[in-house]
């Protein structure tokens, strides 16, 4: 026999072992390569789609000033525009500088357990902390962020030691840490730019390092990336690292990550996509999305100058949470604390709310799936989400009808099997089928004072199709 003829034989042998190596068996885990490909094949652990809704914490050395945006020292020093210039002239001396606020940034009042019930009374399920904004200031004690931390300077504390030590051991929220990628005026960051990012110290000296270390350290849940900048991923190794989070790293099983990653990533490679700040694209994403706003208007943190009609009212969170869910995204509503640590009492009064209105709604949001139809053809303030293993349907409605009568032209009910409950009110909901056109269920007959709840309303429908 030839030696050409032995090798199709020795293939077929070898075939079940090559394949036995190349694949995981029962139970193990997958791994990942560093390349796109492969990372964004990784399901997306199911506990980041079943929680909906999180809370966001913008809170750094921009807290101080706490004028305009978090964005402060950009406007500031590199824009220059006129309302940061005027009021650095009329409030500091002469040759003050961003980092002279570090110092001020005391967090006197902060009480990570007074936090932790705030955020836990909200409803939510997460929560994500910025770690460290465009500013570079860390919120624990980097070693490769020296004399620029809150153990260092300000505080003298380990910021997100404290939180997370608190959110885990009193609530059972997840807890996630926001970690920008770049920082505007890092001397090390900025000749790399200069460089076309050729040259890439910043990255490896800087960036990464802090990365592995509050992972190691803190093992977030959530690493919620800020890198959209003109850098590329290859800069940031950012694949590398991410093989490492999801194959070898302490939170490899649960650890959830979004999609701002290096230029060109966002909405397109790693976990969940952000796609924008504010993105609520109205209609059902084939990919898991996560809806990050504000419920200051104008600004992530803390604004001494805001004014009242700069915040959404618990109406308008509520609407964009529902419109979120039922289009398969989680809604990350952002608070900003004050330079001493404290929640303002128009951020926790929005939470408490927010809280309120899930408790009672709490089963048409959580753990639900997108249906068919995302809001009603027919009365478009209707917006649905459903349990399909349960045959439920969820008719989340924003408007309390004033006829009596509510008009549901999606789904179709199935006579003397279909059951219609309002949420918090015990009986029955009475209904007709419209045929082809859907349903019309009557609403109790109650004033809005005597309604179980306000803000957005919510039907349990069996059996509907």
């Amino acid at each position: 026999m030839s030696a050409g003829s032995r090798l199709p034989a020795l293939g077929r042998l070898l075939l079940p072992l090559l394949l036995s190596i190349s694949r995981p068996l029962a139970g193990e885990a997958a791994r990942y390569d560093p390349t796109w490909e492969s990372l964004d094949a990784r399901p997306i652990p199911d506990w980041f789609d079943e929680a909906k809704f999180g809370i966001f914490l913008h809170w750094g050395v921009f807290s101080v000033p706490s004028f305009g945006s978090e964005w402060f020292w950009w406007y500031w020093q590199k824009e220059k525009r006129e309302p940061y210039v005027k009021f650095m002239n009329a409030n500091y001396p002469p040759g003050f500088t961003y980092e002279d606020f570090g110092p001020s940034f005391t967090a006197e009042f902060f009480d990570a357990n007074q936090w932790a019930d705030i955020l836990k009374a909200s409803g939510a399920k997460y929560i994500v902390l910025t770690s460290k904004h465009h500013e570079g200031f860390t919120l624990w004690g980097s070693k490769y962020s020296w004399a620029w931390n809150a153990v260092d300077v300000g505080p003298k504390r380990d910021i997100v030691a404290e939180l997370a030590s608190s959110i885990r051991n009193r609530t059972g929220l997840r807890f996630g840490l926001y970690h920008s990628l770049f920082e505007w005026f890092n001397r090390l960051f900025l000749e790399d730019a200069a460089s076309a990012f050729m040259k890439r110290q910043f990255a490896s000296l800087k960036s990464l390092p802090e990365l592995y270390e509050i992972v190691n350290q803190y093992q977030p849940d959530i690493l919620w990336s800020d890198g959209d900048g003109n850098a590329p991923d290859t800069y940031w190794n950012s694949t590398g690292f991410l093989a490492w989070l999801y194959n070898d790293s302490p939170v490899r099983d649960r650890v959830v990550t979004n999609d701002r990653w290096g230029a060109g990533t966002i909405c397109k490679h790693g976990g969940y996509y952000t796609c924008a700040d504010r993105y609520n694209p109205g209609h059902l994403l084939s990919h898991k999305w996560e809806n990050c706003m504000t419920i200051d208007t104008k600004s992530w943190g803390y604004r001494r100058n805001a004014q009242l009609s700069d915040y959404l009212a618990i109406e308008d969170l509520v609407k964009l949470l529902v419109e979120t869910v039922s289009c398969g995204g989680n809604l990350l509503m952002n608070i900003g604390p004050t330079h001493d640590g404290r929640i303002p009492v128009i951020f926790e009064e929005r939470l408490k709310q927010m809280g309120n209105w899930l408790e009672i709604n709490g089963e048409a949001i959580f753990s639900t799936k997108p249906w068919r139809a995302q809001n009603d053809s027919v009365t478009p303030d209707v917006w649905y989400t459903s349990k399909p293993k349960e045959d439920i349907l969820y008719a989340i409605f924003l408007k309390w009808p004033s006829s009596g009568t509510l008009v549901l032209g999606e789904p179709k009910g199935i006579p003397r099997k279909t059951e219609v409950m309002l949420i918090g009110y015990a009986e029955p909901l009475p209904w007709v089928s419209l045929g082809e056109k859907g349903m019309m269920v009557a609403t109790p007959l109650l004033s809005f004072t005597k309604l179980p709840y306000q803000w957005g309303w919510t039907l349990r429908i069996t059996h509907a199709y």
